[in-house]
């Protein structure tokens, strides 16, 4: 990096906080990744990043009793696109799939209570929910918090207590359903373990860089952008 670049960049993380989304790194899937923490299980309001803005704002109150059973966000500088939907495709789901568009989701398991999310937490993956949304796929990463004197320790989704896990499996099955709604929005496809989770992350990642471009090169574009200004 060049010393004018590497200035700038130093000048940016002073001036400017970074977006949730796309200025923090993801982590190290086969270690300790980073979540964005959005709602936490007493949140009687859900809570949504403005993507364009990087905020959090009200996407809605909830409307009915089903309440988020973990901390619940995403993983920064993910994107559940091509790549992800093609690997829901090879487990056997079903074809025709797509990503939902939006960062990869993560639920993160804590014995600490907390008031508000809009915080950042190194957490682990230990598995996850592949869920079919119509035609989309929209996986929830199942983590840890790190440290936690609870579940900081388990590294594997069949260290979890059986009733966490079906838990996690009721609510992403049916809190999109409507009281008078029979009909059911979403499929619970597949329950997978820390290897699997680790692939889908990976795989999050191509998608966003696919996507949105390399992270590493936004300062050198920048520079380029103001140089020719």
């Amino acid at each position: 990096m060049a010393p004018d670049t590497r200035a700038l960049e130093q000048l940016l993380g002073k001036m400017f906080q970074a977006h949730p989304w796309h200025g923090v790194p993801p982590g190290d899937p086969e270690g300790m990744v980073t979540a964005y923490v959005e709602i936490v299980p007493s949140d009687a309001v859900k809570y949504e990043l403005d993507k364009p803005s990087g905020h959090l704002r009200i996407d809605r109150p909830q409307r009915f009793s089903s309440l988020p059973p973990t901390l619940y966000g995403f993983i920064p500088q993910t994107y559940c696109g091509a790549t992800v939907a093609r690997r829901a495709e090879e487990r056997g789901t079903r074809t025709g799939l797509k990503g939902d568009g939006d960062p990869l989701d993560v639920c993160v398991l804590t014995e600490k209570g907390f008031s508000a999310g809009n915080f950042l937490a190194r957490v682990r993956p230990v598995g996850g929910l592949r869920m079919l949304d119509a035609n989309e796929a929209d996986d929830k990463v199942i983590a840890v918090l790190e440290g936690d004197l609870a579940w900081g320790e388990v590294t594997e989704l069949s260290q979890l207590p059986r009733p966490v896990v079906d838990r996690l499996v009721h609510y992403f099955g049916s809190y999109k359903n409507l009281p008078t709604d029979s009909a059911r929005r979403v499929e619970i496809a597949e329950v997978y373990d820390a290897v699997e989770a680790r692939e889908v992350i990976r795989r999050s990642v191509v998608d966003y860089r696919d996507t949105f471009g390399k992270p590493e090169d936004r300062l050198g574009q920048l520079v380029a952008l103001v140089r020719g200004a």
